[in-house]
């Protein structure tokens, strides 16, 4: 079936619609808020002191490096193991997309990151305090990456709260609605800096109630998974085929739903003819889709997003900033991911992902270059950088921030959806957010290591990747725009200069048998 048909879907947004987009997408704001505060926390000196007692005294120590203050693997483990526990946790929760649906798959995630708040927030050793960011990180896995396996059906990995915006989201609105969820992150991030922010002068157990309020959005994506739909597509699958159609008038607003319905009933049977995604997209034909999406998870990381996002109070200290000025520079950079997040939803479907993502590049590789430059001839490792250029770096800051905020942040996510054919998207989706939480453990275990002996250069080490990944999508990332799902393979794959050579020969079976 050709996009005409399905440009003409009958479907409007519904104040019931709207609700289970925010709802659903609150999952993000937790997501967001567990990436916010760890930074926060782990520059409060309560939290060092019962804690990181060594860390704490390189820190107060006058003549210590700059660079080396927070170089501490178990406070790295602190931040990472969150990242650690979603990876693992995502091959454990199949069963429960399977048996149950997205629905109640976002509710059992909203449950470990209360459990994981109410840990953290009590915690007396370290032991307590990384089992709080392991339950976390089953919440994020359980969210973010849902293995859904099943017998006869599909035998497919699950996002579960971006698939669940995706599958009640009219398709011309899929990229602008998807974009959601990676704005609850921002706000998620925002929210955690402001209480961040809030409680560093709430002596001694300031981070305590910052840890503790991460059961607040996770209660409310409770309260909210008991009241939003179940996707028309997860019913189908199911072999709910009437309460499938029954949910699909609801979510689009209309009663002729019939078209759509049929293709939602067509996809639903090609899958069951799908043994073994998994295996077809490491044939031939599924390596272009492989290449790309999980490049896109490498070199969404290797911006150096998630260093500044989990540790901007920490590099604030490192230029000089005290630990109030410190904490509001991270607010100010939240703020502006936030707002700039904003861009994103309103121009993805209008511009396309690739003017997006080149626009970026060139913003992030400027600001980093010359963070970097300014680090290297006026921040030695003892002594702090006078007002005027710390002010420039955080504008530095704010200016890569933003240019990630409404490109690699959301397109990092969407594309790699958008990629694959219907048969094997979420079997390859599986893998791009596996990666995902690879180098995000990588990232943050390793940032504050990388920082004291690396110094200054780890900027340019962040800005050569950015180069690559720019030439990376000018010649090797195709346009997903307004491409359906049934189209992949012909109008993506196939017609481009350079990985339509692994369509040759390839008759239509051929690399998916």
């Amino acid at each position: 079936m050709g996009s005409p048909a399905i440009e003409h879907y009958n479907s409007k947004i519904t104040p019931y619609v709207f609700a289970c987009w925010i709802l659903a997408a609150f999952g993000g704001l937790m997501f967001g808020y567990d990436i916010g505060i760890s930074g926060g926390v782990t520059a409060m000196d309560d939290f060092l002191i019962k804690f990181f007692p060594q860390v704490h005294e390189r820190k107060m120590h006058v003549y210590e490096d700059n660079y080396c203050k927070y170089d501490d693997h178990m406070l790295q483990l602190f931040t990472s193991s969150l990242y650690l526990a979603a990876l693992v946790a995502s091959f454990f929760a199949s069963k429960a997309c399977n048996v149950l649906g997205r629905r109640p798959t976002i509710l059992m995630a909203s449950c470990f990151f209360i459990a994981g708040a109410i840990l953290c927030a009590f915690a007396e050793f370290k032991w307590m305090l990384i089992v709080g960011r392991i339950l976390f990180g089953i919440g994020v896995g359980f969210e973010m990456s849902v293995l859904y396996l099943t017998d006869d059906v599909f035998e497919k990995f699950l996002q579960a709260v971006p698939l669940f915006l995706t599958e009640i989201a009219p398709i011309h609105q899929r990229g602008g609605v998807n974009v959601l969820f990676q704005q609850f992150v921002t706000i998620g991030i925002l929210i955690a800096n402001l209480i961040n922010y809030g409680t560093s002068n709430l002596h001694p157990n300031g981070w305590r109630i910052s840890l503790g309020l991460a059961a607040v959005p996770g209660f409310i994506l409770f309260v909210g998974s008991l009241v939003i739909t179940e996707t028309p597509a997860s019913l189908v699958q199911r072999g709910k085929d009437d309460e499938g159609k029954a949910a699909l008038k609801k979510v689009r607003g209309v009663d002729d739903v019939d078209a759509e319905f049929e293709l939602i009933m067509a996809a639903n049977e090609q899958g069951k003819q799908v043994k073994h995604p998994f295996n077809r997209i490491f044939k031939k034909s599924g390596i272009p889709a492989l290449i790309v999406s999980n490049m896109i998870q490498v070199f969404q990381q290797f911006t150096g997003i998630n260093a500044i996002m989990f540790y901007a109070p920490v590099l604030f200290q490192t230029l000089g900033f005290k630990s109030d000025a410190s904490l509001l520079s991270a607010v100010i950079t939240g703020l502006v991911n936030v707002f700039s997040t904003f861009v994103s939803v309103f121009t993805v479907d209008k511009f396309g992902r690739r003017k997006l993502l080149l626009q970026a590049c060139v913003q992030m590789f400027i600001s980093q270059v010359a963070i970097g430059v300014i680090l290297l001839t006026h921040l030695k490792p003892q002594g702090t950088l006078d007002k005027g250029l710390a002010a420039v770096v955080v504008i530095l800051v704010c200016t890569f921030v933003m240019s990630f905020a409404w490109s690699w942040g959301p397109m990092g996510w969407l594309i790699p959806s958008e990629l694959y054919p219907i048969e094997t998207r979420t079997a390859g989706f599986a893998v791009a957010v596996s990666t995902n939480m690879i180098f995000t453990f990588v990232i943050a275990q390793a940032f504050l290591s990388m920082m004291c002996h690396m110094k200054a250069h780890i900027f340019f080490f962040f800005s050569a990747w950015i180069l690559a990944m720019g030439l990376f999508v000018l010649f090797l990332l195709p346009e997903t725009k307004g491409i359906p799902s049934d189209q992949v393979e012909e109008r993506l794959w196939k017609t481009h200069p350079v990985w339509k050579k692994f369509f040759k020969n390839d008759g239509k079976g051929e690399g998916f048998a």
